[in-house]
């Protein structure tokens, strides 16, 4: 019913900034919640950020607040997420995630890998 696509990862050096990208299509974009995850080789799937259908709110665990901001344009059916002062330990394959009640992602994207090197 959601489709995701990510886009927007790479290699960058440690230090340095990567801003990704979410389309997302199918469904009323302006009305779901939406969130970045990661995951990393040999670990769970972590809660990077989160935003409100509206834009008004979002969310960061204490891992990423500070370095990472997410955003929407509901005219343009995007999320974003931009990561600065990136470091090695935010190597993961991020994935954009859709739901239409805050928390409860039903959509997942395929991924883009993120790489920082030291």
């Amino acid at each position: 019913q959601v489709q995701l696509v990510e886009s927007g990862g790479g290699l960058v050096q440690a230090g340095g900034s990567l801003r990704l990208s979410c389309a997302a299509s199918g469904r009323t974009f302006s009305r779901l919640a939406m969130g970045w995850f990661r995951q990393a080789p040999g670990k769970e799937r972590e809660f990077v950020a989160g935003i409100t259908w509206s834009g008004s709110s979002t969310f960061y665990p204490d891992s990423v607040k500070g370095r990472f901001t997410v955003s929407r344009d509901n005219a343009k059916n995007t999320v974003y997420l931009q990561m600065n002062s990136l470091k090695p330990e935010d190597t993961a394959v991020y994935y954009c995630a859709a739901g239409v009640v805050q928390g409860v992602y039903d959509f997942w994207g395929q991924g883009t890998q993120v790489t920082v090197s030291s």
